[in-house]
């Protein structure tokens, strides 16, 4: 960022009769020259991101999504980073949403707009501009001006030519803006890209979170049901009292009423992933995803934090920002000096359309101008200003955008950890709740334990397995934000196929 601020502060300094002849005799551009910002680089190399040293791999525990992941530095990331999941429904889903996403393509239409308009512009502005007239125009002559009153036909054909010096570089820096317009809507198209894709790996995973936890509801509420037949033959019994079959009845009631709200948020979140996938919430094609279905990849790439910043889509997109506002800090200090126009014409003109060629008719001319602002109110050099904050606005946001992208990762880092730690203590905790649920199971059938023993333990035990499928999911998700925080690998795949006007959007595909 210092070096951007220095080359504003050369142009703050340097004169008229300087700048005009280094202009005229170089050609240059005035204004800032952009260099992408340097990365900040942590001090401690063994601390990339987190303020605690990163162990070299996770804590594992049995079961599904329990696998230990091993932290691997400097390690690419591979384009199409969802297939390390192996789910071909997934990979499947994943490809149909890349061809039919509205969201995607709406990013690509702005990509082509912005090259449209830089296309536009480079060619209009830095060549001459050439056009062709051909016109007849009927005239009456006064008495006063010709000395007789006559009405006669005029015909003239035209070539005209025009052309603006860029001596000071106003253009070329108008066109070096448009060139990082259109950069910041590649990025952004490759950000959509990564974020389709990311919201479809996480809303499957979530789904499949979501059916463990309905299974697992479903499973306690079969062993509550049959604990209940068991209190109620005991109270027909006189074994034991009414108030035993209550309570079982109720915690029965309560497991039940949770089933409703996990069904809802399952519909939810499969109408969800139909809309990501560029279909009708009604789709009744879509895959169904478990957790047994997904696999835990036991590898995690680590990027330097030195390719962080151009890996990123993100931060990348506030780099093009950037360098757009530091070209229009030069447009705006070209404006101070002169502007230099070349114009020029031939043709001929006659009294018929038989004699227009006629080499007598010929007509030309020749001119050139200079425009030097002289007084404007301050109006230039206030834009100029108000270029330079608005640079300096750039520059702070691309900053921010930078501490938050290692916000991110570090983030990310952590949760893999400690969310591989929680799912080994879930793991413990499910499995003594499950002994010790049969434990008192039989000492209840035998009546050496209380109903109440019997409920609790029950309760216990449910919360555990609802508990494990969270844990297990949360596993996953966490290792797709990974791959979404260090920029999904994108430079690893050939760039999209683009959508031309009026086609279908099952043309756009991701090239492996």
């Amino acid at each position: 960022m210092t070096s951007h601020c220095r080359s504003i502060r050369r142009v703050r300094a340097c004169t008229l009769p300087a700048l005009a002849l280094a202009a005229t005799l170089a050609g240059c551009a005035v204004g800032p020259d952009f260099n992408a910002p340097e990365v900040p680089v942590p001090a401690d190399p063994s601390r990339p991101y987190t303020q605690l040293p990163m162990p070299a791999a996770t804590a594992s525990a049995p079961g599904r999504a329990g696998g230990s992941q091993r932290f691997v530095a400097e390690q690419d990331l591979p384009a199409m980073w969802w297939q390390l999941f192996h789910s071909e429904p997934l990979d499947a889903l994943i490809r149909s949403a890349l061809a039919q996403s509205p969201t995607l393509a709406a990013a690509q239409a702005a990509l082509r707009q912005a090259r449209e308009n830089y296309a536009a512009d480079a060619g209009g502005r830095l060549l001459p501009s050439v056009s062709g007239q051909l016109g007849a125009q009927r005239e009456r002559t006064s008495r006063a001006t010709s000395g007789a009153a006559g009405v006669f036909n005029l015909y003239n054909a035209t070539v005209d030519v025009s052309y603006t010096v860029d001596a000071f570089g106003g253009i070329r820096r108008e066109l070096e803006g448009l060139q990082a317009a259109t950069d910041y809507q590649r990025y952004q198209v490759e950000a959509t890209y990564l974020t389709l894709v990311g919201n479809l790996v996480t809303t499957a995973i979530q789904e499949a979170s979501l059916r463990a936890r309905l299974q697992a509801t479903h499973d306690v509420v079969d062993a509550e049901q049959k604990a209940l037949a068991l209190v109620q033959t005991q109270a027909r019994l006189g074994a034991i009292a009414r108030s035993s079959v209550l309570s079982q009845q109720s915690l029965l009631a309560q497991t039940v009423a949770t089933i409703p709200p996990l069904e809802k948020q399952l519909a939810q979140t499969r109408q969800q992933l139909a809309v990501y996938a560029g279909r009708l919430p009604s789709d009744a094609a879509m895959p169904e995803f478990g957790l047994d279905a997904l696999t835990l990849p036991a590898e995690l790439p680590v990027s330097l934090p030195s390719q962080l910043a151009r890996q990123r889509p993100d931060v990348r997109a506030a780099e093009a920002l950037l360098h757009e506002a530091s070209a229009q800090v030069g447009v705006a200090t070209a404006n101070l000096y002169p502007q230099i126009n070349l114009s020029g014409s031939l043709g001929t003109q006659a009294l018929s359309p038989g004699k227009l060629f006629s080499s007598g008719n010929l007509a030309w001319s020749v001119a050139s101008g200079l425009t030097q602002p002289i007084f404007n109110g301050g109006s230039l050099q206030a834009k100029r200003r108000a270029a330079i904050a608005a640079f300096d606005q750039a520059g702070a946001q691309y900053e921010q955008t930078v501490l938050n992208a290692f916000l991110n990762v570090a983030d990310t880092l952590r949760a893999l950890t400690s969310d591989a730690d929680a799912l080994r203590a879930q793991a413990d905790a499910e499995s003594l709740a499950r002994q010790s649920l049969d434990i008192v199971n039989r000492q209840y059938k035998l009546g050496a334990t209380s109903n109440l023993a019997l409920l609790d333990a029950q309760r216990t035990y449910q919360q555990t397995r609802v508990g494990l499928a969270q844990a297990q999911a949360n596993r996953l998700a966490d290792t797709a934000a990974l791959f979404q925080a260090l920029g999904g690998g994108w430079w690893n795949r050939e760039a999209l196929t683009d959508i031309s006007p009026g086609a279908s959007r099952g043309s756009v595909v991701a090239q492996p």
